[in-house]
């Protein structure tokens, strides 16, 4: 059986004392949200499926970060059946990408306007503070040396956990914008939005499975295994998420103009634009990263041709 030697050394470092901060900071975010009351919550957006999606990210990433302190500091990295170096900046920059996104998203559309309540406010900072944690703990991967680091500290692996969070937030914004056009009528809604909302949520969701397919290869040191060659497998993945991608934008820009001509209220127009225009945004914003993606792999596979 080993033997546990803990050194002051382990909880001292920058690593631990920012992951540390995480869990801290994480830990009073939610259960400062957990704690709201129906007054200090809004009644006027999509309140429970943000306010899930964020519950969801602020406690997922605590268990995570927990358990890489807990591991970390009792050494037992080699028991882990997954790439280590790989499996550390993966959480980090991804829970600092979600984390990011639940510190907009809270105080726009969780939070109560009406009046100025305390908790509420309390919770936003702990998750800004949390965000900060895990794009610090990012940044310190990042610089270590260049042994201690793996793919996913490369620009292509972070590309990759760009990818995979933006395929997540777009999935929330269909399944919301599914669920208001239910909301409004039986079908009406459903009929207003279209073809052009199924299309898009079946691309999201196909390449949020090519993401996560990628990085599960990665962490699990699989791809000396995989049938196909690895680097043209993911130059395939990420030329098919940019023609995919090029189709959701055009289909996203397209139905923002059809909501300004529809006769629709102005609060549902309104609000149903806004839902719309967020996924134009973060459609665009994932369109570039598979574009450099697919840069950074066509070029690995000339200079491998050329050697």
């Amino acid at each position: 059986m080993p033997v546990i030697v803990l050194e002051a050394s382990d909880l001292t470092s920058p690593l631990s004392l920012v992951r540390m901060w995480a869990l801290l900071s994480g830990c009073l975010t939610f259960s400062l949200v957990a704690s709201l009351v129906t007054p200090e919550l809004n009644p006027d957006t999509h309140q429970p499926s943000f306010r899930i999606l964020c519950m969801f990210t602020w406690c997922l990433f605590f268990i995570l970060t927990l358990l890489i302190h807990v591991i970390n500091v009792i050494q037992f990295h080699s028991l882990v059946p997954i790439s280590w170096k790989n499996l550390t900046v993966t959480v980090a920059a991804l829970a600092a990408l979600m984390t990011f996104s639940a510190s907009v998203t809270f105080p726009w559309a969780v939070m109560g306007h009406e009046d100025v309540w305390p908790r509420p406010i309390a919770a936003s900072l702990a998750s800004c503070l949390t965000f900060l944690a895990y794009a610090t703990e990012a940044y310190l991967i990042r610089t270590q040396t260049q042994d201690q680091n793996g793919y996913m500290a490369s620009v292509p692996g972070l590309l990759k956990m760009l990818q995979l969070w933006g395929g997540c937030e777009m999935i929330v914004l269909v399944v919301e914008q599914v669920r208001g056009a239910l909301v409004k009528g039986t079908g009406v809604g459903l009929a207003a939005v279209g073809w052009q909302l199924w299309v898009s949520g079946a691309v999201y969701a196909l390449c949020l499975l090519m993401s996560l397919g990628t990085v599960m290869v990665v962490l699990g040191d699989c791809a000396g295994r995989c049938p196909l060659p690895f680097d043209r497998l993911l130059a395939s993945f990420s030329l098919t998420g940019v023609l995919l991608y090029v189709v959701a934008t055009i289909l996203c820009f397209t139905r923002v103009l059809e909501l300004e001509k529809s006769g629709q209220d102005f609060t549902d127009r309104k609000t149903g634009q806004t839902l719309v225009v967020m996924e134009a945004v973060m459609t665009s914003i994932t369109l570039l990263a598979y574009t450099v993606d697919l840069a950074f792999s066509i070029k690995l596979l000339r200079d491998r041709s050329h050697a």
